[in-house]
């Protein structure tokens, strides 16, 4: 997995869900709006129009997905805090990545939403007790339950995971 360009950063760790663990994802959720502005400081329209990898997403596509992830994410947070185990909805992602305000729309949009989104996101994740985070949503496209201890630990990898496309592209490219 070292080499394999989808995955920068190796696949999600198993780490176990303890408290200190929870304050470093926490951590890595809370910075990930400035990481991304880093990763994609000085970059041209032509540096954002390519592909992290060959048949991947563009860095303006990959931008505009961790906004939309996110607010995914956020939403099943809130369901779960305030719903006995919901039913999240699924979203085809490969699909939002071709909508048209993701390919008409400057990223700086979805820097925005992330920069608001994680300070909301970050505020009730510092908030939540041990016992909400064993709360749980079922994902019927995982045909899963997931706690959100777990998602957590999936968002801290997905931060530094997509950030990891746009930084290891840079440093591939020499830019």
């Amino acid at each position: 997995m070292k080499n394999d360009l989808r995955y920068p950063i190796g696949l999600e760790v198993e780490d176990p869900t303890t408290e200190e663990n929870r304050r470093i994802w926490i951590d890595n959720i809370k910075r990930l709006p400035a990481r991304l502005q880093d990763a994609i400081s000085g970059l041209s329209e032509e540096q954002l129009a390519t592909p992290y990898r060959p048949e991947g997403w563009t860095v303006h596509q990959v931008v505009h997905h961790v906004a939309d992830s996110h607010m995914n994410s956020f939403i099943r947070f809130k369901l779960a805090l305030t719903e006995n185990e919901p039913a999240i909805k699924p979203y085809e992602e490969s699909l939002w990545a071709e909508t048209t305000d993701v390919s008409n729309v400057h990223i700086n949009a979805s820097l925005s939403i992330l920069e608001g989104l994680h300070s909301r996101w970050t505020a009730l994740l510092e908030s939540m007790s041990a016992e909400q985070y064993d709360r749980t949503f079922y994902h019927p496209g995982l045909q899963k339950t997931l706690t959100l201890g777990e998602c957590v630990r999936l968002y801290s990898w997905h931060s530094l995971h997509h950030t990891a496309h746009i930084t290891s592209l840079r440093e591939r490219m020499n830019w």
